[in-house]
């Protein structure tokens, strides 16, 4: 979301008036006329100066709304103060030495004038995506665990393999890099043939597979889940039975690889693992779908039953927030496309 700097607040309004009636004296909102500033000819209401701040400064509304939502919930922890000043440090790392070119880069991208008001606005932010994260995760459907559950949730694999790398580099030219990749996938199946002669995947893993952090110990990858590996990689192993080796080298972006299953775990009760399935849906939606991010800020808002005192405050609200949702959506199909 798009900071604003926000150049004139209801405290303006006061200000302005103690200056123009004298000390001491602060114009009250009474009335709809009540007198914000007196000139020559003619003054000013606090009236018309509301009808004017509040088109320039919805974002400050909606920010205030959240402010009195989020802040007593989501407290601030240590894990969102080290998320802030890692942000924070991000941004510096572009303005080395150039103070004045960070607060610059600031106040063009955030709207802000120091960095105490960047970390206002990014906690902003961070309470949001925990509120969003919570209230996704609160409203996935029991069908959708079960769902998920049965399509995704795997006992853990143990497996060894013996990878055969594509020995290619950036200054070789594409015939070249297929002549390497064939070179490679020809080695691989010699050592399945090997295999097939009864020859120990162990000693063969010690021998030819080019995995250094496990070749020494006969290519033994220990247990690994789904999102462990590489899909093919996985796959492969998935549907092995034990003690059951792949007849055909598997690639993957490491090359060609042997796959030799060793074991196979149970996988988790749904009752054990029913959180991290609503934890994944959640992250798999927001995602999957950018506008679903502000249609559920909506959500959260309405659930405190906000309502305006003024029809027109509401109408800039619903156009700002519909406006997000627009482009966000617009984001979404442009990344699908």
């Amino acid at each position: 979301m798009n900071k604003k700097k926000i150049t004139v607040t209801l405290v303006t309004i006061i200000a302005i008036s103690t200056m123009a009636t004298g000390c001491g004296k602060t114009a009250k909102l009474k009335t709809d006329e009540e007198t914000a500033v007196k000139l020559t000819g003619g003054k000013i209401t606090a009236n018309d100066f509301y009808k004017e701040l509040k088109k320039e400064n919805i974002e400050t509304l909606i920010n205030m709304i959240d402010h009195k939502i989020l802040d007593k919930k989501y407290t601030t922890t240590d894990e969102e103060t080290t998320s802030i000043e890692n942000q924070i440090n991000q941004i510096k790392s572009y303005y080395k030495d150039n103070e004045a070119g960070y607060l610059s880069a600031i106040k063009s991208y955030f709207g802000v004038e120091s960095e105490e008001e960047l970390r206002t606005i990014l906690s902003l932010e961070y309470k949001r995506g925990e509120a969003v994260n919570d209230y996704v995760e609160d409203h996935v459907k029991e069908d959708e665990i079960e769902s998920y559950y049965k399509d995704n949730i795997y006992g853990d694999i143990k497996a060894s393999h013996i990878l055969i790398s594509v020995k290619t580099s950036d200054k070789m030219s594409d015939e070249e890099k297929e002549k390497e990749k064939q070179k490679a996938l020809k080695k691989a199946k010699e050592v399945i043939e090997k295999l097939d002669k009864g020859e120990k995947f162990e000693d063969l893993a010690k021998e030819y597979s080019d995995d250094d952090t496990n070749n020494k110990k006969g290519g033994n990858l220990g247990y690994f889940n789904k999102d462990d590996m590489d899909s093919n990689f996985w796959n492969a192993a998935l549907n092995l039975k034990k003690k059951e080796y792949t007849k055909e080298p598997i690639e993957t972006s490491y090359g060609y690889h042997i796959i030799l299953k060793t074991g196979e775990k149970k996988k988790e009760k749904l009752e054990d693992v029913k959180d991290t399935i609503k934890e994944k849906i959640a992250k798999d939606k927001l995602n999957n779908d950018r506008s679903l991010y502000y249609e559920t800020l909506i959500n959260i808002r309405q659930d405190k039953k906000i309502t305006f005192g003024d029809s027109e405050l509401e109408k800039l609200y619903n156009d700002y927030m519909e406006k997000l949702i627009d482009n966000a959506k617009q984001t979404t199909n442009n990344n699908a496309s």
